[in-house]
């Protein structure tokens, strides 16, 4: 029994470090309101209780490199999909991609690398300069 117990306790253990952050983030609801300064209709997120209480904790999260942000910067964006079927060039939505900001200068990614990167969570409801997802202080976990 004894051996048992200790197996359903690493199983729940293992299970709670490998979550799957992009599910999580599909859980957010995106109303198309007006957008005055460009002009146009944008998606703006409802974030879930669930997602709201994370902001600000460390998660980890797996995705595909997108080259999208300027050459040079201490952020990139990763995807839950690969290049040809981001948010940006295929049928993604908003829900799956994030923004990540380095602590350090990341190293140079190829398209489609899939990495992993640990950070500070923050939920982005108002800046249209940024996605809605961002890990901050983030680092290279593997390659």
């Amino acid at each position: 029994m004894m051996v048992f117990a200790m197996l359903v306790l690493c199983v729940t253990t293992y299970a709670q470090t490998k979550k799957d952050f992009w599910n999580e983030f599909a859980k957010t609801k995106f109303e198309p309101k007006y957008y005055e300064k460009l002009g146009e209709y944008l998606f703006y997120p409802t974030f879930p209780a669930e997602l709201k209480a994370l902001e600000g904790k460390e998660i980890t999260m797996e995705g595909f490199y997108v080259p999208f942000s300027p050459e040079g910067e201490a952020y990139i964006i990763i995807s839950k999909y690969p290049m040809s079927q981001c948010f940006f060039c295929g049928g993604g939505g908003p829900e799956s991609i994030a923004e990540v900001n380095f602590a350090k200068q990341p190293a140079k990614f190829q398209v489609d690398d899939l990495i992993t990167i640990k950070g500070k969570l923050r939920l982005n409801t108002d800046n249209m300069d940024h996605v809605n997802f961002i890990l901050d202080q983030a680092v290279l976990v593997k390659k």
